[in-house]
């Protein structure tokens, strides 16, 4: 039900707007506000391009929101940066 939560808090924000400061600290994951690409990109330190390929390859958990916006849980994005992180160390 987390998915369907974050569905409705995300109303119809544009994807190229700039992305306005949020607190990025939330009560427990219900809370949680859904990032977007750009917001994405900068927390991995990866381009949007490379993001979008990441979704294209749904190797990267996200959020398909009203056909073509895609946006991303913080909670999601944190586990999928550690795993990174390992295959890297490796």
């Amino acid at each position: 039900m987390e998915i369907a939560a974050a569905h409705a808090r995300i109303g119809s924000s544009a994807e190229n707007s700039s992305p306005a400061p949020r607190d990025q600290t939330s009560g427990g994951s219900g809370d949680e506000y859904p990032w977007t690409v750009r917001e994405a990109a900068k927390f991995l330190g990866v381009s949007p391009q490379t993001v979008y390929l990441w979704v294209e390859r749904r190797s990267i958990p996200h959020l398909r929101v009203m056909g073509r916006n895609i946006r991303f849980l913080k909670s999601d994005l944190e586990r999928f940066r550690a795993s990174f992180k390992q295959e890297i160390d490796l």
